[in-house]
């Protein structure tokens, strides 16, 4: 295996996570012995969320990969669809999502056509966006 694909499948997981998120990648190359990664990110939390997957590699990240990510607001932003099952409400979808179950509201703000208020009724099998 050469240089370039072994440093791929090391960092495939922040390779991943890039296409996953919606990461525009312009450049994927072996540059001197390191992995050049260069693109556009929709946001910063997925900026950030590249990053971390790459530091999650370990120590070695830094001789190993140059990450230059930008961001770009145009690009389309990233979207979170959860399906409801028995037993969920807003406040436990929330709680999942955000650490906290009150900030259901973002959910309601999210499903404009599905949820009015608090008082809306969920029910398995009911297709939710989670906005970040």
């Amino acid at each position: 295996m050469d240089i370039l694909e072994g440093l791929k499948l090391k960092y495939q997981d922040a390779i991943a996570v890039a296409k996953e998120k919606g990461v525009v990648l312009a450049h994927l190359h072996l540059e001197g012995e390191k992995l050049f990664m260069q693109g556009a990110a929709p946001n910063e939390n997925v900026k950030n969320d590249v990053w971390n997957a790459v530091k999650a590699v370990g120590e070695s990240w830094h001789s190993e990969i140059t990450l230059d990510l930008s961001v770009d607001t145009s690009l389309p932003q990233p979207v979170k669809h959860y399906t409801v099952v028995a037993g969920d409400s807003l406040w436990k979808i929330a709680a999942h999502f955000y650490g906290n179950g009150s900030q259901f509201p973002k959910i309601i703000a999210g499903n404009p056509g599905k949820l009015v208020d608090d008082k809306s009724v969920i029910h398995p099998g009911d297709v939710l966006i989670i906005p970040d």
